[in-house]
């Protein structure tokens, strides 16, 4: 096919603006920021994961891990580039962003990481650290070390200068929380499973965005250390989820 010269003139005309147009599409084409996505429950192998709305007062014991290569350079989960050199760290529930005091209890040594990956999700371990973190609180050879995480509100001191004193995060208001699950009828039978040898054992309906579920949650402690020995007894039950949380219903 032969063009006029006035022809192609409009014919390269409506191509350019088509390409503009495209373009500006484009830019308006939106997706979900990484806040979202990462404030959404997942699934991993099975297992469902209900990140939390607010994380103050959060405490929690376990095993920490750390990860390298090859893992440096590559996204997090909230669209960041991880730097191992960095002080970051994954968590499986906590709010991006969060900055938590993590003390490792075979030397007292302790730092503060911002919290801006998933994981670890292998069973028995709470928070995965970066290298220079792990190296921090002297866990690079063996691998793993059991710790105690609190998290730090804005104005904590740990959080702004990342040195220093901290409070005492051992002593306070906690409880077990057994699992949050989708089936209300699975919750309440938990909970009638557990009120002949625990009291209080409660539900609390979480509502967000995108589900429903069921938290249950056993018992009233004043201190981490009682705490954490019901939760080693409801582990042995069979429990395999509970963890020892503050509690943040008061």
């Amino acid at each position: 096919m032969t063009l006029s010269p006035g022809t192609g003139r409009r014919f390269a005309l409506i191509l350019a603006f088509a390409a503009a147009a495209g373009l500006w599409l484009a830019g308006c084409r939106t997706t979900p920021p990484p806040a979202e996505k990462t404030s959404k429950s997942y699934q991993i192998n099975g297992q469902w994961y209900h990140p939390i709305p607010d994380s103050r007062g959060f405490r929690e014991s376990g095993y920490a891990s750390w990860y390298g290569h090859p893992f440096h350079g590559r996204k997090t989960a909230n669209g960041e580039t991880y730097n191992m050199d960095a002080r970051t760290a994954a968590h499986k529930t906590l709010p991006m962003g969060t900055y938590v005091l993590v003390k490792n209890k075979r030397n007292n040594k302790q730092t503060v990481v911002r919290i801006n990956d998933r994981g670890p999700f292998v069973k028995g371990r709470i928070i995965d650290l970066s290298r220079h973190a792990a190296r921090q609180i002297n866990m690079i050879g063996p691998g793993t070390a059991p710790v105690e995480i609190a998290v730090l509100e804005k104005d904590h001191p740990q959080r702004q200068k990342a040195s220093g004193s901290h409070g005492d995060y051992h002593t306070g208001d906690f409880t077990i929380q057994i699992g949050a699950f989708s089936e209300k009828d699975l919750a309440e039978s938990i909970r009638d499973t557990l009120a002949g040898d625990y009291n209080p054992v409660t539900i609390t309906e979480v509502n967000r965005a995108d589900a429903t579920f069921y938290r249950v949650r056993v018992g009233r402690f004043a201190s981490l250390a009682e705490a954490r020995d019901t939760e080693l007894q409801l582990i042995r039950a069979g429990y395999d989820n509970a963890f020892a949380v503050a509690r943040d219903d008061r």
